[in-house]
């Protein structure tokens, strides 16, 4: 596939990696203001580093734009005159609708509003995907590529702020939780890298478990309860302190503030 990046800041570079990693690309154009934050992508094979967006679109069919909001209008209708038949867009910009793309570059082209999150640098993304009409023609195109950089679904375009929290947002919220899990472990007596190597191995172990076997995560904590043991007693101190309550108040704090950057966009 021909892809080309338009902003590649960091959630940017966090896609460019895994594509360049997982082999998903024919050629990879990627563009910055300032190439010298690039750098470090000089050398790969079929990929082009350029601060010219419109040469990235002549040779790209995939274009893949994560610029930040205030600026994608601008590009857009910079590089309107270029899309052809060929073209799919992908935005992955929170809160900017697919009207509002649609407004700068018609609603006969292909377009794809992506969320993925920056595992997606190690093919552990969890992307969401909705489309305009047009763009559903194409979105098994979009589907393909963020499945080979982890995991994708398609949902409603109203449900993409939801998303945005869930799965980009959440990705702070879990490193969040692994930073605590180390401190305690830390607390108990184990050294700082061994601490967080126990953190990481078991919160993917856990995560790897509810995938595996499709199950609720109630019914995996039955299987390490048992009366009056120690991991009762912790769970049931957490939650006296508001581990669950807390987790879910934050991410409301995150949608309600994502809302707000929505409304401010209109």
């Amino acid at each position: 596939m021909k892809i080309a990046i338009i902003g590649t800041g960091n959630l940017g570079c966090s896609i460019a990696t895994g594509l360049i990693i997982q082999n998903a690309i024919t050629s990879l154009y990627l563009t910055r203001r300032n190439l010298e934050n690039i750098k470090e992508y000089k050398g790969y094979s079929n990929v082009f580093l350029t601060s010219d967006n419109r040469n990235a679109v002549k040779n790209s069919d995939i274009l893949i734009f994560a610029v930040q909001p205030a600026h994608l209008e601008g590009i857009l209708n910079t590089i309107k005159d270029l899309l052809t038949e060929r073209h799919v867009i992908i935005s992955t910009i929170t809160g900017y609708s697919v009207s509002k793309i649609e407004n700068s570059i018609g609603i006969d082209k292909y377009v794809v509003r992506a969320m993925p999150n920056t595992a997606i640098a190690v093919s552990k993304s969890m992307t969401c995907l909705c489309s305009n009409k047009k763009g559903a023609e194409r979105i098994k195109i979009a589907e393909a590529i963020f499945n080979r950089l982890g995991t994708s679904i398609i949902i409603p375009e109203n449900q993409m702020q939801a998303a945005t929290v869930i799965c980009a947002s959440g990705v702070a919220f879990w490193m969040r939780l692994i930073r605590a899990t180390t401190q305690a472990a830390i607390q108990l007596g184990f050294d700082a890298q061994e601490a967080q190597k126990l953190s990481m191995y078991t919160s993917e172990g856990a995560a790897q478990l509810l995938i595996a076997t499709g199950n609720h995560p109630e019914e995996e904590i039955d299987r390490v309860t048992t009366p009056n043991g120690c991991t009762i007693e912790g769970l049931n101190e957490m939650e006296h302190k508001g581990l669950s309550s807390s987790l879910i108040q934050g991410m409301v704090a995150s949608f309600n503030k994502i809302n707000s950057i929505k409304t401010d966009q209109i």
